[in-house]
């Protein structure tokens, strides 16, 4: 037997406790969007976690929302570890961790733009087992896991399916910002692609991929990602029937450069555009 759910200890993880898992998290992020509408769009003192001159912004809101997820989820599930952005690692006893962005788009969250999200994803070593993303302004759950995806609005519960756009020069990319790409290389490769599309927008952090997932978008292409930016989205774009990896196509549990496609030919012209090599 094998699904989403076997891990490589020749032992299949108890699907019955990874499905509550699931459930209890999206209850739980649910939860921890009130503590971020409480602070959206009012004044906020911002620390910035760099020191170089750069902009990495942090709010009080983000810390207590990680402290929030940390305590639910350790409370009700001590056997898995705990990632996340502002804490670092807490380690389990399952080979299973939770990986946490309290608000992926901090940037957007502190300018008062609804293109935030709230990522919390379940992982195992080698895969992303479940993930989402909520947006608790417009009051959207995206879902993913098992190989299915769904948008969940109140009661309502909708199967997401990504487009089948099959020409690069027919797709709409998005990227959060060009200065994202640090190295030349990779700034280079990613215009080739946009110059190549039909349409290129910026500054949708965590939404664009839940956009793809939707079937209103065709690409993403990001890069210095943390894997707590993406491991969660990743269910959500297979679940929803999309491609997403890294330039050698290997799953991007570690972050990275990430190309996002609405589907596997257009994800494969992409990469063929890109034509990055290992380092």
């Amino acid at each position: 037997m094998s699904s989403l759910w076997t891990l490589h200890k020749e032992e299949i993880m108890d699907t019955d406790r990874i499905a509550q898992a699931v459930a209890f998290a999206g209850t739980a992020l649910v939860d921890a969007g009130a503590i971020a509408i409480r602070y959206f769009r009012r004044p906020l003192n911002i620390d910035n976690k760099l020191s170089d001159g750069g902009f990495d912004p942090v709010t009080r809101a983000d810390r207590e929302i990680e402290d929030f997820l940390r305590q639910q989820l350790t409370s009700a599930f001590p056997e898995f570890g705990v990632i996340g952005e502002e804490q670092g690692r807490s380690p389990g006893t399952s080979g299973i961790d939770w990986i946490i962005d309290p608000i992926d788009g901090t940037k957007s969250f502190i300018s008062g733009l609804p293109t935030w999200g709230m990522l919390l994803g379940l992982c195992a070593s080698d895969r992303a087992l479940a993930g989402m993303m909520y947006q608790p302004f417009t009051g959207e759950l995206f879902q993913g896991g098992e190989g299915e995806a769904y948008l969940v609005r109140g009661e309502q519960r909708q199967r997401l399916r990504s487009r089948q756009t099959a020409l690069l020069a027919d797709a709409t990319l998005f990227c959060t910002h060009e200065s994202m790409f640090v190295e030349p290389a990779h700034l280079a490769a990613f215009r080739r692609v946009a110059a190549r599309a039909r349409l290129v927008r910026f500054g949708a952090d965590c939404y664009a991929y839940c956009m793809l997932a939707m079937g209103l978008i065709d690409l993403v292409i990001e890069d210095t990602l943390q894997p707590y930016d993406i491991v969660p989205l990743i269910p959500v774009i297979e679940g929803a029937g999309g491609v997403i990896t890294d330039p050698q196509g290997r799953p991007p549990l570690q972050g990275g450069f990430v190309i996002a496609a609405a589907n596997a030919d257009l994800h494969r012209q992409a990469l063929q555009v890109l034509a990055l090599t290992p380092r």
